[in-house]
């Protein structure tokens, strides 16, 4: 009798093991991180570069690319280089995705870029490539600066947003307003 319950028991030990080693996680898609309603702040050198906030964040650490996503938006705020609080620009997405390896962000939907100058940025897909420090779409773009409104399929730009290259220009349009309003 005492045979027969260490050998079920023996059996059932075994059994379970072996259970748990044929459990095969694929390192792609296996979440490391989730953040609900969270803000970050991203300093480099010593000097706050940029802050992010978003109310789902999910990380993939063990991917051979790692990356984080953010599948409910995200609202990005630029700082100067010279200064530790001076707002550069605003960034908005209905959806993110940031490449570690690369420094890549990837935002979509409704894409709007304000800067503190005036100038903005309407688009649906935007790259900004930390490492190379260049912003570029291969979309449908609307850049309103001053007067002045350009309309393209496409476009690349310095960080600061001041030297364009147009993939497909579609137009330019100059507008003014009068004190009355028409």
């Amino acid at each position: 009798m005492l045979a027969l319950s260490i050998l079920g028991s023996a059996t059932l030990l075994f059994s379970c093991s072996s259970k748990h080693s044929s459990v095969e996680y694929d390192t792609e898609t296996l979440m490391t991180e989730l953040s609900e309603n969270r803000t970050i702040d991203m300093v480099e050198n010593g000097v706050r570069s940029y802050t992010f906030s978003a109310p789902l964040i999910e990380g993939y650490s063990l991917a051979q690319n790692p990356y984080q996503e953010f599948r409910k938006g995200i609202k990005m705020t630029t700082y100067t280089s010279d200064s530790l609080s001076l707002i550069d620009a605003t960034i908005t997405a209905n959806y993110a995705i940031y490449y570690d390896k690369q420094k890549l962000w990837e935002a979509k939907g409704d894409v709007v870029v304000i800067q503190t100058n005036g100038r903005r940025l309407y688009t649906q897909q935007l790259f900004w490539n930390q490492s190379t420090h260049r912003i570029y779409s291969n979309v449908d773009s609307r850049i309103v600066d001053g007067d002045e409104m350009t309309d393209c399929e496409g476009f690349e730009s310095d960080e600061e947003m001041t030297q364009w290259k147009y993939r497909k220009l579609k137009g330019v349009t100059y507008f003014t307003m009068s004190e009355d309003g028409g």
